[in-house]
């Protein structure tokens, strides 16, 4: 299964697109983001990006993360829980999905369970970020919502 427009747009609506580096918004610091929320050890304070790199990385980032959906799901999911569970990939990374009760309670059947689980990640630096309540919400919803 790929991402689709839908998805992608979920990604943009919360990424928003900035070409010029910037801190983390939990830190304040590192990791420095570019683009469509993209970090990397190639990304640090005074990077600036075309917007066609800002593009490529996004696409870059949310076919990894619909990768790693693919392989850690074992569960049959229709496109809006897939779109849902990439963009919750490409902001928490792969490794935070793995480990991640939400996941748990997907593999074990248990939709309704891991649906919940979207809210409990709004925490950047130990501190409840408003744009990540948001985000959390509108992941759940989307993933809520029958195709």
């Amino acid at each position: 299964m790929q991402v689709s427009p839908n998805g992608i747009a979920l990604t943009k609506k919360f990424e928003s697109c900035r070409l010029t580096a910037y801190p983390d918004p939990g830190t304040g610091a590192e990791p420095w983001t570019c683009g469509w929320g993209s970090t990397g050890p190639d990304i640090t304070q005074g990077t600036v990006w075309t917007q066609a790199q800002a593009d490529s990385r996004l696409e870059e980032g949310l076919n990894r993360a619909g990768q790693a959906v693919n392989g850690l799901v074992h569960v049959v999911v229709n496109q809006n829980q897939f779109d849902s569970l990439c963009d919750f990939v490409y902001n928490v990374g792969a490794g935070n999905f793995r480990s991640s009760t939400l996941l748990r309670l997907l593999n074990a059947g248990d939709f309704a369970g891991a649906a919940q689980q979207f809210a409990r990640w709004n925490l950047a630096a130990g501190h409840v970020l408003p744009g990540l309540v948001a985000r959390r919400a509108a992941e759940q919803a989307l993933f809520n919502t029958p195709v």
